[in-house]
Formats: C-alpha cells, sequence, structure tokens
C-alpha cells in the first residue's frame, strides 16, 4: 500500500514542478513601464505586508491548538494539524506572490491582444491550482507513510487545513471588500470618478484585496476542501470490511493522482486555446480535465473492484459539479436572462436593484440542492449503501473526491478572474490605451462568472464532505442513528441551523466596519489634500491599505474561534448526538446560505458591468450608479460570508471528528446535572 502512496507523492510533485514552470515563464514576460511597475510594486508591497502580518497571528494560533491536541490527544495529531496548517500557509503565499507578478504583465500583454493575456493571467491561476494540489496530496502521502497507515492521525492534517482556510478566507474578504466599498462609494457614486482611477486613495487597497482575499484566501478554501474530501474518504475506506478496506484506502489516492495529471493537461489546452471567447477558452480545458477524469476512473474501478460501483460514484460528484458550474454561470453571467433582469431593473434605483438581486440569490438554490441530493443518492447507492451502510457512506466520500479531481483546473480558473481585475487596475491607473481596458475588462468579466463557478464546486463539495466526514464522526462515537424526537438533539440542530447566520452577521458586520473606516479616510483625503482631483497631489494610499490590513486581522478572530470552540463546547455540554445535530442544522443552512450569497453577489457584480458596457445609459448613468450599490451591498456576500460558508461546516465537522475521543469521555456532563 505504501506504494501507492509513494507513487501519489510523486504525482504532486510534479504538480509543483509545473507550477514552478507556469511561474517561471510568468517571470519571462514584460512587465511594461515604469509607472506599470510602480503600481505593481505597491500592490505587491501591500499583499505581503498584511500576509506577513496575518502569518504572525496564525503562527500563535497553531502553537496553541497544536498544544492542545498533543496534550488531550495525541502527538501525531497535533503533528499532522501543524503541517496541514503550514501547507495551506504555502498554497496561499506561493499562489498570491505569483499572482502579484502576473497581473503587471497581464496588462502589458493585452496591449498585443486578448489572447496573450489570457494566458499569462490563467497561467498565474495554474499557479494556484498547482499549489493547492500538489501540496495535498504530498502532505497526505507523506502523513500516511511516516505514520505507517494509520488513517486516523490524518484528521489532523484536514483540520489544520480547515483552520488556516477560515482566517485566510475571512480575514481576506474583510481586508478585500473593505477597501471595494470604500473605493466604489465614495469614489465612483460620490466623486464620479472611474473605477480604478488613480486619484482614489483606496484603489491601491482595493487591488491588494483581490490579491489577499480572492487568490491566497480562495487557495486556502479549496486546498481545504480538496484534503478533506480525500481524508474523508481514506477515513471512511478504514472502516470497510476487511476484504475491501486496502483498495478503498489506495483508491482515493489514485483517483488525486490522476486528477493531478488530467488537471495539468486541461491546463495546458485552457492556456493555448485560440477561441476567441475567453469563457469558451476556460471550459475547453475543464471539460478535457473531467473527460479524463470520467475515463481513468472507468478503468480503475473496474480494475480494483471487479465492478463499476466507484466510477459511478466518482462521476456522479464530477457531473454534479461540473453542472453546479453551469447553474452558476446561468445566474451570475451577463449571457443570461438573471443579470439582465437586474440590470433593467436598476433603471428604477438601488431598492429594486437589491430586491432582485436577492430573488436570483434566492431561486438559484433550487437546482443546486436537487443536484447535490441527486449526487448523494446515486454515490450512495451505486456504492451498495442498501446493503451495507458504510459502503454507501464510502461511495458519498467518492463522489467528493470525483467532484474536486479538478481542483488544479477549478482554482486555476477561479484565481485567473483576480488578476485580470488587477491588470484593468493597473491599465487604468497607468492610463494605458482604452483598447486595452476594454480587453482586461471583458476578462474580468468572465473571471466573475468562473470566480463565482469555482464558489458553486467548493460549496457543493462542502456539503459532501462534511457529510463523509459526518459519517466518520459517527463511525467514532458510535452513533448509530439520530433521534430528532430527542429535545437535546433539536437543542443541537437548532443551535447549528443559527451558526450560518450568526457567521454570516458577523462577517458582514466586520466588513461594514472596516468600510466605514476607508470611506472616512477616503473623504478626508479628497478634502485634505490639494490637488489629488487634478492629478497633482498623489493619494495617501499605505493608509488606506493599513486601515484594510488592520481592520481585517482584528475582526477575523471571533468568527474564526466561534466555529473551532461551538462544536466542542456542544459536545461537552450535551453530548455527541446533540453534536451531531449540530453538524446536521450547520451542513443544512450553511449550504443554502453559501448559495445565495455567492450568486447574488456575482449576479450584482456583472448587472454593474452589464451596464458599464453600454445598455440603459452606461457608466455614469442613473442605472448605473443604482447597480454599483448593489455590487457594493453584493461584494461582502460574495467575497467574505458567502465563501467563508463552506469552511465553516467542514471546519466544525472535522472539529468533531478530531475531538471525538474527548467528547466520548466528557460529553453530556451538563445534561448529567439533571439525572
Amino acid at each position: 500500500m505504501d506504494k501507492i502512496y509513494i507513487y501519489a507523492a510523486v504525482s504532486g510533485i510534479i504538480a509543483l514542478f509545473f507550477a514552478f514552470f507556469l511561474a517561471k515563464g510568468i517571470s519571462k514576460q514584460n512587465a511594461g513601464n515604469e509607472r506599470m511597475k510602480e503600481i505593481a510594486g505597491y500592490i505587491e508591497q501591500g499583499a505581503m505586508a498584511f500576509l506577513k502580518r496575518e502569518y504572525k497571528y496564525l503562527t500563535i494560533f497553531i502553537v496553541i491548538v497544536g498544544a492542545i491536541i498533543g496534550i488531550f490527544l495525541n502527538v501525531q495529531t497535533a503533528i499532522a494539524f501543524i503541517i496541514g496548517a503550514i501547507f495551506s500557509i504555502l498554497a496561499g503565499y506561493f499562489g498570491m506572490k505569483v499572482a502579484t507578478s502576473a497581473n503587471v504583465r497581464t496588462a502589458e500583454a493585452a496591449k498585443t491582444g486578448q489572447a496573450p493575456a489570457l494566458k499569462i493571467a490563467f497561467s498565474g491561476g495554474a499557479v494556484m491550482g498547482m499549489c493547492v494540489v500538489g501540496l495535498g496530496v504530498l502532505g497526505i502521502s507523506i502523513l500516511y507513510i511516516i505514520f505507517g497507515g494509520e488513517t486516523s492521525y490524518l484528521t489532523g492534517f484536514g483540520l489544520g487545513a480547515s483552520s488556516i482556510a477560515l482566517f485566510a478566507r475571512v480575514g481576506g474578504g474583510i481586508y478585500t471588500k473593505a477597501a471595494d466599498v470604500g473605493a466604489d462609494l465614495v469614489g465612483k457614486v460620490e466623486a464620479g470618478i472611474p473605477e480604478d482611477d488613480p486619484r482614489n486613495p483606496a484603489v491601491i487597497a482595493d487591488n491588494v484585496g483581490d490579491n489577499v482575499g480572492d487568490v491566497a484566501g480562495m487557495g486556502a478554501d479549496l486546498f481545504e476542501s480538496y484534503v478533506g474530501s480525500i481524508i474523508s474518504a481514506i477515513t471512511l475506506g478504514s472502516s470497510m470490511a476487511v476484504n475491501m478496506r486496502e483498495k478503498a484506502i489506495i483508491f482515493p489516492m489514485l483517483l488525486v493522482s490522476i486528477g493531478i495529471i488530467a488537471s495539468i493537461l486541461g491546463t495546458l489546452v485552457a492556456r493555448n486555446s485560440k477561441a476567441n471567447n475567453p469563457q469558451k477558452a476556460l471550459n475547453s480545458g475543464t471539460y478535457i480535465g473531467g473527460i479524463i477524469v470520467i475515463i481513468s476512473t472507468l478503468i480503475l474501478s473496474k480494475t480494483m473492484f471487479g465492478d463499476f460501483k466507484a466510477f459511478f460514484a466518482v462521476t456522479s460528484g464530477l457531473l454534479v459539479g461540473m453542472l453546479i458550474g453551469k447553474v452558476t454561470e446561468i445566474y451570475t453571467s451577463a449571457d443570461y436572462k438573471s443579470v439582465k433582469t437586474i440590470s433593467n431593473q436598476s433603471q428604477t434605483g438601488p431598492a429594486t436593484t437589491i430586491i432582485s438581486g436577492l430573488a436570483v440569490g434566492m431561486k438559484s438554490t433550487v437546482i443546486p440542492i436537487i443536484l447535490i441530493v441527486a449526487g448523494i443518492l446515486v454515490s450512495f447507492y451505486a456504492m451498495g449503501g442498501n446493503d451495507v451502510n458504510i459502503n454507501g457512506l464510502y461511495g458519498i466520500s467518492l463522489a467528493a473526491v470525483g467532484m474536486l479531481s479538478i481542483t488544479g483546473l477549478t482554482v486555476a480558473v477561479d484565481a485567473y478572474g483576480p488578476i485580470a481585475d488587477n491588470a484593468g487596475g493597473i491599465a487604468e491607473m497607468a492610463h494605458l490605451p482604452s483598447s486595452v481596458r476594454e480587453i482586461t475588462d471583458k476578462l474580468d468579466s468572465v473571471g466573475n462568472t468562473t470566480a463565482a463557478i469555482g464558489k458553486g464546486f467548493a460549496i457543493g463539495s462542502a456539503a459532501l464532505t462534511a457529510l463523509a466526514l459526518f459519517a466518520s464522526y459517527a463511525e467514532a462515537v458510535k452513533l448509530q442513528s439520530i433521534n430528532l424526537l430527542t429535545p437535546v438533539t433539536l437543542v443541537g440542530v437548532l443551535f447549528g441551523g443559527m451558526l450560518p447566520f450568526l457567521f454570516g452577521a458577523l462577517t458582514m458586520e466586520s466588513v461594514g466596519k472596516a468600510a466605514n473606516e476607508m470611506v472616512e479616510e477616503v473623504r478626508r483625503q479628497f478634502k485634505e489634500i490639494d490637488g489629488i482631483m487634478e492629478e497633482k497631489a498623489k493619494p495617501d494610499y499605505a493608509r488606506c491599505v493599513e486601515i484594510s490590513t488592520a481592520a481585517a486581522l482584528r475582526e477575523m478572530i471571533l468568527p474564526g474561534v466561534i466555529a473551532i470552540v461551538v462544536p466542542i463546547l456542544v459536545g461537552i455540554l450535551f453530548g455527541a448526538e446533540a453534536l451531531g445535530g449540530l453538524i446536521g442544522g450547520a451542513v443544512v443552512t450553511g449550504v443554502l446560505v453559501a448559495i445565495l450569497m455567492s450568486n447574488a453577489g456575482g449576479a450584482w457584480d456583472n448587472a454593474k458591468k452589464y451596464i458599464e458596457s453600454g445598455v440603459y445609459g452606461g457608466k455614469g448613468s442613473f442605472a448605473h450608479k443604482a447597480a454599483v450599490v448593489g455590487d457594493t451591498v453584493g461584494d461582502p456576500f460574495k467575497d467574505t460570508s458567502g465563501p467563508s460558508m463552506n469552511i465553516l461546516i467542514k471546519l466544525m465537522t472535522i472539529v468533531s471528528l478530531v475531538f471525538a475521543p474527548v467528547i466520548l469521555e466528557y460529553g453530556g456532563i451538563l445534561l448529567s446535572l439533571f439525572k
């Protein structure tokens, strides 16, 4: 079995070498004139300064939690936790380092056409994608070999990844949206200056935010999703019948190894595509990667298990992921009805813009939920869940792995968007020809849709992975069923159902507070620094960067602590079954709120861009100002609160799994007082 894990580790190393190859190729491209390099330097300095300060906070957290795990559980799980946290940090850091190099080169390449600009931007995103899958597979493989095949310790790796993902997503999301809201409300609405105008003091902070939130934060998010799905499959596989156990543990690692090769091939297809439509170019790579995984799984399933049960389970997950992505595109792309309806409603003001956007977000939950349900049922029964329950649960975990098997591509397509957005900002601030901004705007608009699709993948996989991890938790605490007629269980369900709303409120409030500081600062600079509007004086960009940095680091702590502490408290106070109810309630509401927020936010953003293309009066019109307000509301929806929900539900589930021995020993303290 160790041989297979060595092969898997090699595939992870191949992914990292491919990321290095792409990064070197990007660094060789022309970075433009001195003004472009200066602006790109500001963005990179701001992004790196934020990461360094964030990582100082997280180092303290890692040491404290690692010590707690080592004392109350075991040293092996503590080691796995620390490695998972470090690898998550590295994935975000490497991805963002290259993204801040690719943005200015994308802007320069846009002078010669759309295809060269797309190639650089997508290559930059692919570096993040390959780092995510490479480090994920390498980490799990090495730990499995070091711990002699003891799968229970791997949950620590997942907990480390999930913990960092939550802080990175929330902290990065607060940063980027505080800057974005401040820049839009004062710059575009009040001052009437264009987006990314160099006269706007918040413009550098806004572009920095694209990197720390939408690149580093998103990378940590999907790293956590990826390793969580693999670990859930391995831990459930280790609980299966003796004649199936070894194959069940090996299968997910072989599958993700194939997924890495498929992602590399898909990346090469997408970055070299001659399609005039960027969406088609990106889709071509995704479809190629998906087809390779499906064919390989067919062969692998027959070879290892002697039947096609695993193939149907994996394929159901992969197809559900792709279909959720397509549904997300339909609700968030300006090519379809929903976004055009919001744009039309903007003609009557901000209120109707917000109403129609919320309606789109709510409606967009229906089909993804039906697809997730279909994926659960197909994967459960395909693996024989009606005969042996654990086999069916293993099938669900394979569906999650299948959905995330081409994560290298999914992340590449997602991370390309912020790079294109930054390129547009640099083009505007450096006063490049309007043709350059037209190209970067087109790439950015597609990037908004691809980002929404990436979030759809992450949310769909969160539901499947959380369910698989919950099954592992039930096995660990010997929980056969959950009785909703038991008051204590119902208490857990209600608490769990409430937590995503509390979490969403806290993160939205945090963006609001930070944005308020940013708005006041931008207004102050416009008022007190003479000559900004005439470009005779330079705004104080550094002050705005500092406001976003301080606010993000301050505000990310409470939501993160709640996600980790509440499950343990509920388990200790009310017992294992109540904690099971908490997880169930959180998964239901968390998935729905995540879809609503992500899709409504993406739709508002592209409705604004659709108006900016010239319809309903174009830029500066009444409809445009209303759409900017809608987009401003949607910013924390789609980039802070919404994406954090899927991390929340998986983090609470894996915390419950890791601390299951503690809950078994001490659970139900409060209940014992009433007996």
